[in-house]
């Protein structure tokens, strides 16, 4: 009986202890659930933050890419009509060389001034293997100066020299030409897309594009960023492996 009673007593003075401290436990709680509140808040605003800054990001991104793509458009643009003065050159060239009662002296001033505005076009142009393509016009001009080929021969050479320049702004591929980094002579692996875009890569690790720095002239560009040298890397990497479509990230040459 008197065990009974105790057990009663120590049951009143357990419930009795838990009242008591109730309040500081539930209070224990709410402090610590309105900490863990404000802790996610301010990750949340954190977050937003965040969020604000990556679409301002992305909006400069767009702006830029738009702009570089502009740039391109206007050299595509820059490259098709000189390649059409090229085309009407090469139709006046075939126009003249037709009429039956032009002699060969007459045709050949009309050869030799043709054959000096392709060479202006080459020299202000695209800087694909320079030397050879001069080359082959020098040798040209000289032998019509000469007179170490007749005219209608030289019309056909050059001809087929026009048929070169226009084949050149079709084609991608890899090649390899002498190109000059910061006035020394190096020989670099070339990555050349149609007659816009030209990259490279040298024996000691240095990469690079051509870049026009005026109407009249190019200049070789040593790639500084490692995400650029990893992009023309990718692309020699594509090109080697005969894949010559599809979608490449690539630094802009025509971005000043």
């Amino acid at each position: 009986m008197f065990e009974t009673l105790l057990t009663k007593i120590a049951i009143i003075i357990g419930l009795m202890l838990a009242l008591l401290f109730a309040p500081v436990a539930l209070g224990n709680s709410l402090e610590n659930l309105a900490k863990s509140l404000a802790k996610i808040r301010g990750e949340v605003e954190e977050l937003q933050t965040q969020l604000d800054i990556e679409k301002e990001k992305h909006g400069n991104r767009m702006s830029a890419l738009s702009s570089q793509l502009a740039d391109i458009s206007v050299e595509e643009r820059r490259q098709k009509i000189a390649l059409e003065k090229l085309q009407h050159s090469i139709e006046k060239v075939t126009a003249d060389s037709k009429q039956e009662e032009m002699s060969g002296e007459n045709l050949r001033p009309v050869l030799l001034a043709v054959l000096a505005d392709y060479k202006r076009h080459v020299l202000q142009g695209f800087p694909f293997k320079l030397e050879d393509r001069i080359k082959a016009i020098d040798d040209l001009e000289n032998n019509m100066v000469n007179q170490l080929v007749d005219p209608n021969r030289a019309a056909n050479q050059m001809w087929s020299l026009f048929e070169d320049e226009i084949r050149l702004s079709r084609e991608n591929g890899i090649y390899q030409q002498t190109i000059s980094l910061n006035g020394e002579k190096v020989l670099a692996d070339i990555a050349k897309l149609g007659s816009v875009f030209l990259f490279f890569q040298t024996r000691d690790n240095r990469a690079g594009m051509a870049q026009k720095i005026n109407e009249s002239g190019w200049v070789f560009k040593i790639a500084e960023s490692r995400g650029d040298v990893e992009r023309i890397a990718k692309l020699f990497d594509a090109l080697k492996k005969q894949i010559r479509q599809g979608y490449f990230e690539l630094p802009n040459p025509l971005r000043k």
